[in-house]
């Protein structure tokens, strides 16, 4: 939404002449001069709407700055977007990537500009009901789509390893939270050790978003419709679960989380939203699977690299390098992320 727009904040700026010398040669049907204003959200990689005589683009980048090893990928980014047009998953159509960092500093990409809603609130104020269980429905319904993507069949087959997903995001998420940590936080350090031991049996493999929550979808104007899923830098060849518990942490987040927000301890029947359960039972449905198994491991998997990724914001904060101007806030919330993941893990034991 262009509501969703500011100046370019410090430390993000870069030259619009060399990018619209770039695109007069690399985007077809490119004319005019442009004007750059960046995105709010955007917590890893700045964001941006490009617009041009010939039309309205989003720029996505890498932030400045030092970065972590194998972070910030747009590149497999735009790759797995690419791959997805025409699949049936609703993809903003993309256009170019450079890989030359003389024309702006950093790799970015380029895709067409989707007018349409983003919910930044999982309560939905001011809609109905019914209303608000449609919105849900068609969340949990493109999560099942994504998932059920022939991977090889859209050139997807070299985009990761097929198996062992959950011990290297495992390995890779303590990697990241250890390059980036600034104090101790018991919880995490209780599933570092708990989750390698804990893992289930036996794998599947889909295209796993790696971000897949109710704010990085983009739905229709005026329909209960998702027209564009976002944010697939953490995408991979993965277990569909893991998809399925990051986007069903908010029913255990306090609706006071900063930044965030939840649904824990609301109404959820006056507000037509469906419980947790239901939800899982409605994506299992769409998904053909008959239940949802070893849900609490994925659970506390998802609070644990959730953590991790906070942490890694609130790192970038402190640097004065992050890419959103809450990024403070948002870092806060590793430690209580992690307390959360170490309750699921808990519930594991009690079971």
């Amino acid at each position: 939404m262009t509501s969703d727009v500011t100046e370019i904040r410090a430390g993000h700026e870069f030259e619009a002449r060399r990018l619209a010398d770039f695109l007069s040669r690399h985007l077809a049907g490119f004319s005019g001069a442009l004007t750059i204003r960046q995105f709010r959200g955007g917590q890893s990689n700045p964001t941006f709407l490009i617009e041009t005589g010939s039309g309205r683009y989003v720029l996505r980048k890498k932030p400045p700055g030092q970065l972590l090893p194998s972070a910030h990928m747009i590149e497999r980014e735009y790759r797995v977007m690419h791959a997805l047009e025409g699949t049936g998953v609703p993809i903003i159509r993309t256009h170019l990537l450079c890989e030359d960092v003389s024309v702006i500093g950093t790799p970015f990409y380029l895709m067409d500009f989707a007018e349409g809603r983003v919910f930044r609130n999982p309560a939905l104020p001011n809609m109905t009901p019914a209303e608000r269980r449609a919105i849900y429905n068609a969340m949990g319904e493109v999560m099942a789509k994504l998932h059920a993507v022939d991977w090889r069949a859209i050139g997807l087959e070299n985009f990761g390893k097929p198996s062992g997903y959950v011990a290297r995001q495992i390995a890779l998420w303590t990697r990241q939270y250890e390059a980036s940590k600034t104090h101790d936080i018991p919880s995490f350090d209780k599933l570092i050790r708990w989750l390698p031991a804990n893992m289930p049996a036996g794998e599947r493999t889909t295209i796993a978003h790696g971000d897949f929550r109710l704010e990085n979808l983009i739905y229709d104007p005026s329909e209960s419709r998702v027209i564009g899923v976002l944010d697939w830098e953490l995408a991979a060849l993965g277990h569909p679960l893991a998809d399925v518990a990051y986007n069903c942490m908010i029913w255990h987040l306090d609706p006071s989380t900063p930044n965030l927000g939840g649904l824990a301890g609301r109404d959820l029947a006056a507000l037509g939203i469906p419980t947790e359960a239901e939800y899982l039972a409605s994506y299992a449905a769409a998904a053909g699977l008959p239940e949802i198994e070893n849900y609490s491991f994925f659970l506390a998997f998802a609070f644990f690299r959730f953590a991790s990724i906070a942490q890694g914001v609130y790192a970038r904060a402190l640097a004065g390098n992050a890419s959103a101007p809450n990024a403070l806030q948002v870092g806060l919330l590793a430690a209580p992320l992690a307390d959360l993941g170490w309750k699921a893990a808990q519930s594991v034991l009690l079971q």
